[in-house]
């Protein structure tokens, strides 16, 4: 439960029609596993203890006794194990039977749900034996203990009031206006479904879109557990078709027609945050009854994958649909501009390396749209100190396999002159060294552009934004900034993408840019000509970097929360102790360098990260980093 995490689950028993003892212990079986795997909430499906499927000895009495008693025994023989179980059935209060979920908690029964819409319609009738859930809650009695008993009810820990959930009871999710919108507005950040939906050709692929929709609409956890192989065949078929979703995206689902647990860790403090985040989201205080339980707040062992890209998509179709996406949308943003100005021409510092090659893979796909002749894009490489014959070359060869326009300006008498004039030794492999050079490529840049009548497309990406790696009115300034929503993480699958669609000679320049150490080339190579200054080496990988900023940018994690799920993601790739290192580093250089941007140059939103001050993330360049830094040192390695 620390950060926020549950391991929630859906669990579809063996079941036997009408055969509650039975029902009972299977149920009671399938607490004690979910209790040994770590479970917190397990969610049964409708009328699980006496089946869905009984008909008209629903109106027996001789049923609803043992429902009762079983439902009492469930109880009693989970009342040692802190692990909450919701369980369906037939319940009578004022002459009137109600299909119902009962919640259960270390022995005491905190509330009975009855079932708020009764489908009377094709293979469905219910009205036939029960009657609509009633609002307002009331008391009942079981085993000599008053139960609330009501449609509108949810149940809160006392020790995370973030950890609350409602009841929903299949049909209710079918219908237009949903318990769960009310439920989830008055505080729930989980749903709990109890079903028995049957299987028809199509059905799973519905269902399985409604609880995604839902669970995305009310920003919530929905856990949805289905009626399976046991229930009466007469007239249908059960598949046992459990889903647990979580804003939006599922989670976890078992397979058709296969019963037992279906278990996940979900994230409630991610749906909290969502929700705070989210200005259209309203929170009302209607007329609910809060059932108020107590929690132990322990770690929760998560087996839930953290991806260590998390900007990437994991499969291939899909990575290949995003990255076309994506350069679509750059190269969109790009020719809106430029037809908006009338401009037919474009100036970009071609180095060879990764952000400048994107930048001109969207600047040739803008052109292309626009119908403008290539030659329009001058590329432009200005070779200095540091700059390698590999990256050189490469860059006069990409400009020559997209065929767009390439002059090459050498700044080294410029750069030099520049210390002379402002009295600084070359010899002193400084900041002042490096920027002198960065801000030299930036203004002939721009005055080319001045020349051309053209704009200067910025190459840096959204990592180096982060960390304010960029020298200010350096590289950090452009007319339009067509990768500063694009972490480099994924600026590499972008470029992989464009070699994979290529042909020939552009296809192995592109492989040879991918795998060229990322740098920035401001210091002389090594002896045998190589890359002396590697990015990676000074601020660290770029893979953790994105992966820190994904989850405090799109999240609002805390430091720890980032730390503890890295560790997970990168564990046998990253030790502890170098995840720390860098994730100060990054909380450190975050917060030091917002002055770069908060006067970012305009740039296209493609993702739901970005950090431009016009759009997503506003944040004033003097805040203090402590709090958080102060986070990360309560870590202690030796202990881990």
């Amino acid at each position: 439960m620390k950060d926020g995490f549950i391991k929630i689950a859906c669990a579809t028993p063996e079941l036997k029609v009408a055969d509650c003892d039975y029902n009972t212990d299977k149920i009671i079986e399938l607490v004690k596993e979910a209790y040994i795997k770590g479970v917190k909430v397990i969610c049964f499906p409708e009328l699980s203890i006496t089946g869905y499927t009984c008909g008209d000895l629903f109106l027996q009495s001789q049923l609803g006794y043992s429902a009762e008693e079983n439902l009492i025994r469930i109880s009693e023989e989970t009342a040692g194990m802190e692990i909450i179980s919701i369980v369906g059935l037939p319940f009578s209060y004022m002459n009137k039977l109600y299909n119902c979920g009962a919640v259960i908690y270390k022995g005491d029964i905190l509330g009975i749900v009855p079932k708020s819409h009764i489908p009377n319609y094709s293979e469905f009738y219910e009205a036939r034996h029960f009657a609509e859930g009633i609002e307002s809650e009331y008391d009942v009695i079981i085993n000599g203990k008053n139960v609330t008993f009501g449609t509108n009810q949810l149940f809160v820990c006392k020790d995370m009031n973030d950890f609350s959930f409602g009841i929903e009871i299949c049909e209710d999710l079918w219908v237009g206006d949903t318990p769960s919108i009310r439920l989830s507005q008055n505080g729930a950040t989980m749903i709990f479904n109890l079903s028995a939906s049957d299987e028809v050709i199509g059905k799973s692929d519905y269902r399985k879109t409604i609880v995604k929709a839902k669970s995305g609409s009310t920003i919530s956890v929905y856990a949805y557990a289905d009626a399976g192989i046991g229930e009466s065949t007469t007239d249908m078929v059960f598949a046992g078709h459990n889903i647990i979703a979580e804003n939006g995206s599922v989670i976890a689902e078992s397979k058709l027609f296969e019963n037992g647990l279906t278990v996940a860790d979900v994230d409630i403090f991610k749906i909290t945050s969502e929700r705070r985040r989210s200005s259209t989201w309203k929170s009302v205080q209607n007329d609910y009854y809060y059932n108020f339980f107590s929690m132990n707040m322990t770690d929760t062992k998560l087996e839930k994958a953290f991806p260590q890209l998390p900007f990437v998509p994991s499969v291939k179709s899909d990575l290949n649909k995003r990255c076309n996406d994506i350069l679509k949308m750059q190269a969109v943003g790009l020719m809106t501009r430029l037809h908006h100005i009338n401009c037919k021409d474009a100036v970009i510092g071609l180095s060879g390396g990764l952000d400048s090659t994107l930048a001109l893979i969207v600047t040739v796909h803008a052109f292309d749209m626009l119908g403008l002749d290539r030659k329009g894009i001058h590329s432009i490489t200005m070779p200095c100190f540091g700059t390698t014959d590999r990256t050189y070359n490469n860059a006069c060869c990409l400009a020559e396999s997209y065929g767009v326009s390439l002059e090459e300006i050498n700044i080294r008498e410029s750069v030099n002159q520049h210390f002379i004039d402002i009295s600084h030794n070359p010899e002193i492999r400084d900041i002042t060294y490096e920027n002198s050079q960065a801000r030299e490529r930036t203004q002939i840049l721009m005055d080319k552009a001045n020349q051309y009548g053209g704009i200067v497309i910025g190459t840096g990406d959204l990592s180096e934004l982060a960390l304010g790696w960029a020298t200010y009115n350096g590289d950090h300034m452009s007319m339009y900034a067509v990768n500063a929503s694009i972490p480099k993480t994924l600026v590499r699958w972008l470029v992989n993408y464009e070699a994979d669609i290529s042909k020939n000679n552009l296809k192995e320049i592109l492989i040879d840019i991918l795998d060229t150490p990322v740098s920035p080339e401001l210091l002389p190579p090594e002896e045998d000509g190589t890359i002396a200054q590697k990015t990676e080496d000074l601020v660290g990988p770029y893979e953790l970097h994105d992966f820190f900023l994904y989850y405090m940018m799109r999240f609002g994690f805390s430091p720890l929360k980032i730390f503890r799920i890295a560790c997970i993601s990168f564990e046998g790739k990253y030790t502890p102790d170098i995840v720390l290192k860098w994730e100060k580093k990054f909380y450190w250089r975050f917060f030091s360098q917002q002055f770069k941007r908060s006067c970012l140059p305009d740039a296209p939103k493609v993702g739901s990260v970005t950090l431009s001050p016009r759009g997503d993330f506003r944040m004033p360049s003097d805040a203090s980093v402590n709090i958080w830094i102060k986070e990360l040192d309560k870590v202690r390695i030796e202990n881990l």
